[in-house]
């Protein structure tokens, strides 16, 4: 353990073996330190904090101070940081805003300068967040999923496992899982992440499936419903074909259309077609 004679420590933080600690940066109460993590000068780690072992926080780094929620009344919250996560300049994560809340980053996350990470946000194992993309309160982050620089999700929005949403997206509903959402607010599915998946080592067969899936729910002109029974009639079942399903089903705040769909008709309307778009056409569901 290698703690610079400048940095402060509270004297109920935990600090294992291997840890180094920064100049001047602050170490709160009840924060637990894991083993060979290394913090850089200038962080800051408010209290109520877990980091996990075989982190690496950079300078002016800023994790487990209060929420920015005007409801938060000063009840213990907490970060938990899992292991190997890189967190680098001027990230800020913020605690959970309700008593007992937990705002969590799984492990193998990479969150690069500027980050933000709202109060009681949940992101996945293996996360890639670029330079300044930022969640609001409440948002969920899958495993594997990639967010582009100075991209923005909306409030309690999910973003699926495996998704690439683009720097400078706009995200104000769900990003399902294994898909490629692109755009200024409100952003839009252009296709499926085929080299996510490749990368991720799923099957050709099944990719072929997501891609025909991705056909039937936003090139056919069918409802959500109407498509998902399709997909189920005609493409053979998989893990991932069924966590994309119910991934459609259990959307709260609804899920990202495109803009090259004809927009799904209610019983006995006719379908419109809406926002054309020659960066999108130019891209084709392969």
């Amino acid at each position: 353990m290698l703690i610079h004679r400048t940095a402060i420590v509270h004297p109920e933080a935990r600090i294992e073996p291997g840890v180094e600690v920064g100049a001047y940066s602050v170490i709160g109460r009840n924060v637990a330190i894991g083993a060979d993590t290394n913090i850089a000068s200038h962080v800051v780690i408010g209290e109520n904090t877990a980091i996990g072992t075989g982190c690496k926080i950079y300078s002016h780094a800023v994790i487990g101070t209060e929420p920015q929620d005007l409801k938060y009344n000063g009840d213990i919250s907490h970060v938990e940081i899992g292991d190997g996560v890189q967190i680098r300049e001027f990230v800020t994560i913020n605690r959970g805003s309700r008593k007992d809340s937990v705002t969590r980053v799984g492990d193998s996350s990479l969150l690069m300068a500027g980050v933000h990470i709202a109060h009681d946000c949940h992101v996945g194992k293996e996360v890639i967040m670029a330079n300044l993309a930022t969640l609001g309160g409440h948002c969920s982050i899958e495993d594997y999923a990639v967010l582009g620089g100075m991209a923005v999700v909306h409030q309690f929005v999910r973003v699926g496992k495996i998704a690439m949403v683009g720097g400078t997206s706009g995200l104000m509903q769900d990003a399902p899982p294994f898909m490629m959402v692109f755009g200024p607010a409100p952003a839009r599915v252009v296709n499926v992440n085929n080299i996510g998946l490749k990368r991720r080592g799923v099957d050709p067969e099944v990719r072929l499936h997501l891609r025909q899936a991705f056909h039937i729910l936003y090139r056919q002109s069918l409802s959500t419903t109407k498509a998902i029974a399709k997909i189920e009639e005609t493409l053979p079942s998989s893990d991932e074909l069924s966590y994309l399903l119910e991934f459609y089903r259990s959307s709260e705040r609804g899920i990202c259309r495109s803009k090259l769909e004809v927009a799904p008709a209610d019983e006995g309307e006719a379908a419109q077609s809406e926002f054309p778009d020659e960066f999108t056409t130019s891209i084709p569901a392969t």
